[in-house]
């Protein structure tokens, strides 16, 4: 009996991580939505040294282990760069883990906000980073874009400059919370 009941509770908490709920986007161009589900932990201006090689405005979002862990674009536009780089498998909230850990770095260009980039970064429990993004790919804001295996964190790279909508350990719906604004 005290099997069946352990047995239960992990297939249980293995559905739990690879639910994928249908959410209909409000497609904006104006907006760059969450790509995740979870909690906001960064909001800072940074130097992004793998693709944009200058400053960039980074919004991190925590996925704890009870969130949906699909990735969804935040904006339309064409994927100008896409890049899986294996690594360590540090705490998600380390400072190091977006330039050590498993990642995917993903680029799409929206003709309103220019170029965004994304990058999944696995952590302590993630174990496989899924990438759907090619060179080349038309996508849509709010479309699935990946998914990490067992969760942790997702940034966004965006312009200087840009408005922000969220503020500090906001939660966020992937593909619905407006993460910023052009106006």
């Amino acid at each position: 009996m005290v099997v069946q009941v352990i047995t239960l509770f992990m297939l249980i908490m293995v559905l739990q991580f690879f639910r994928n709920p249908k959410r209909v986007t409000a497609i904006n161009d104006n907006h760059v939505i969450a790509p995740v589900d979870g909690k906001v932990v960064v909001i800072e201006e940074v130097f992004e040294t793998e693709y944009f090689k200058d400053k960039r405005l980074m919004v991190s979002i925590f996925m704890s282990p009870i969130n949906v862990h699909v990735t969804r674009y935040a904006v339309n536009g064409l994927v100008k760069y896409s890049k899986y780089h294996p690594g360590k498998y540090l705490v998600a909230w380390h400072p190091k883990a977006s330039e050590e850990n498993e990642r995917t770095t993903v680029v799409v260009e929206n003709r309103i906000f220019g170029e965004i980039l994304y990058r999944q970064i696995a952590g302590a429990l993630a174990r496989r980073i899924v990438n759907y993004a090619k060179e080349g790919m038309q996508v849509v804001q709010g479309t699935d874009a990946g998914f990490i295996k067992f969760g942790s964190r997702v940034d966004l790279y965006l312009p200087l400059g840009t408005q922000i909508n969220v503020k500090l350990n906001e939660k966020a719906v992937g593909g619905k919370t407006i993460i910023a604004i052009k106006q």
